[in-house]
């Protein structure tokens, strides 16, 4: 195998890669985006803000909290199974994962953003408090619009 993983619409290194080339810096970066987990990404992120202050990608890796927080996001999407979302299930989901400060303005201020951006498609029903997400497809290939 090639030791990339293209799985989530982008390509990311496999651990082995990681470790042959000696960027085990990463290997944390890599399983957080993919597993949608967003604390994950910032303590490796923090872990290791020299090493990626001095390779110059440091700012680079905080643009993957976006795409980090759509891949929690479409886990909820599937978990549910639903088109038609409580705002707070991915509030519950962040503060779970340590950003217990979110609350469901800032929930629901990161959907519309995600949903403006391209990461989601879908709307928000503010008198429901629910996102309703399209029923053909609700999470566009990252790579349609990175």
């Amino acid at each position: 195998s090639s030791g990339i993983n293209a799985e989530y619409g982008g390509i990311m290194p496999k651990v082995a890669i990681l470790k042959q080339y000696n960027l085990q810096e990463f290997e944390g970066v890599v399983e957080a985006v993919k597993c949608g987990n967003i604390k994950l990404l910032n303590d490796t992120i923090e872990k290791n803000a020299a090493f990626f202050i001095r390779a110059g990608i440091y700012l680079i890796l905080e643009k993957l909290k976006v795409i980090t927080l759509r891949n929690l996001f479409k886990k909820i999407y599937l978990i549910t199974g639903t088109f038609q979302i409580d705002v707070a299930r991915f509030q519950v989901a962040l503060n779970w994962l340590g950003l217990e400060d979110v609350d469901s303005d800032e929930t629901e201020c990161i959907l519309a953003n995600m949903i403006n951006d391209g990461y989601i498609k879908g709307y928000i029903s503010e008198q429901h408090k629910k996102i309703v997400v399209s029923k053909v497809t609700a999470f566009p290939k990252l790579s349609s619009f990175l």
